[in-house]
């Protein structure tokens, strides 16, 4: 009897790693589609390789995407936003074209999508969509995912909090705590900059800045690593579960218990309170935006625990120190 095949897009990350061994261990032939040079089975650039690996296929699994831990300069946004929403259409062509179609379809999301929340949690059901640079990359990423009819394919968008490991999110916050800016994060005035300004083909908000008097009480949802495995494994074994679905842990933090956290986890003896003007040229150095600490994301996994899943890791000091212990482990071992 043959192995079923899972055909997994965008998998040179740290999540697209964790994913390919988890579906080795469950039985899959797995196979890669990512950027030519970098060890995949095919590359995006071979549309008619892409649609043989597609067809067939037991299960789809959409990672691509460049990194959106960059600072947003226009050619950085624009590649984070088509690097997500060709890949996707490349992919979903080749779903419509397949006369065996695979049955589920999981493609990347991202909880940020939401609006600006400190007043309740987003779920799937009654989530509002903020707007703004990030959210219109989200919102247009989803909409290219869910066109067209494909009867013969459920496709769940998994809308990923920021994921706990050892990857580039996790680090920069690491790195913050070990700076000596382990204290709060303040939102406030900064000079006027169009970065976060919308993108797509109907750009949202108004070009200007956000920021809120939050008082480091912007809400910080997250996920470790074994939850998104999990997660994934779940969703694609669960014929009743489609469209999106909330990737994050079940009690999201807020930024002063987050920093707090980080503190003890890294051992800083002081942790400086950050105001928005000393965030800026910190994030400018560490190549990243502000938008990471700042934007309060409230993200509740209300399809996931509806459906029965259990999460292994709830606990945000316990995700953050497994995550500090993989990484002082990585540097050992170069």
């Amino acid at each position: 009897m043959s192995q079923p095949r899972a055909v997994i897009a965008g998998a040179s990350g740290f999540v697209g790693t964790a994913l390919v061994a988890a579906f080795t261990d469950d039985g899959y032939e797995v196979r890669t589609i990512g950027r030519p040079g970098g060890g995949a089975d095919v590359a995006w650039s071979d549309r008619d390789g892409v649609r043989r690996l597609v067809d067939g296929a037991a299960v789809l699994v959409n990672l691509a995407g460049t990194s959106v831990n960059r600072r947003y300069t226009d050619r950085n946004r624009d590649d984070i936003l088509r690097s997500r929403v060709e890949t996707t259409r490349r992919l979903r062509e080749a779903v419509t074209d397949a006369a065996a179609p695979p049955p589920v379809w999981l493609n990347a999301s991202t909880a940020t999508i939401y609006r600006y929340a400190l007043d309740r949690p987003q779920t799937e059901a009654d989530g509002e969509l903020g707007q703004g640079f990030s959210v219109d990359v989200a919102r247009t990423w989803e909409d290219e995912f869910f066109r067209g009819e494909l009867p013969a394919t459920r496709r769940v968008a998994l809308r990923m909090a920021i994921v706990i490991g050892d990857g580039p999110a996790t680090r920069v916050l690491l790195r913050l705590a070990r700076l000596g800016l382990g204290g709060p994060q303040y939102d406030g005035w900064w000079f006027p900059r169009r970065r976060y300004r919308g993108i797509g083909p109907a750009p949202t908000g108004d070009g200007r800045p956000p920021w809120h008097r939050s008082r480091g009480r912007q809400r910080f949802s997250w996920i470790h690593l074994d939850d998104v495995v999990g997660a994934v494994r779940f969703v694609r074994d669960r014929d009743d579960i489609a469209g999106p679905v909330n990737l994050a842990a079940p009690a999201a933090s807020d930024n002063r218990t987050l920093m707090a956290t980080l503190r003890r986890v890294t051992g800083a003896p002081v942790g400086l309170p950050a105001w928005r003007f000393m965030l800026e040229p910190a994030m400018w150095v560490l190549r990243t935006e502000p938008e990471l600490v700042l934007k309060s994301r409230w993200a509740q996994p209300a399809a996931l625990t509806a459906a029965g899943y259990v999460f292994v890791q709830p606990d945000l000091e316990r995700a953050l120190r497994d995550a500090a212990h993989i990484a002082r482990g990585a540097r050992v071992g170069t």
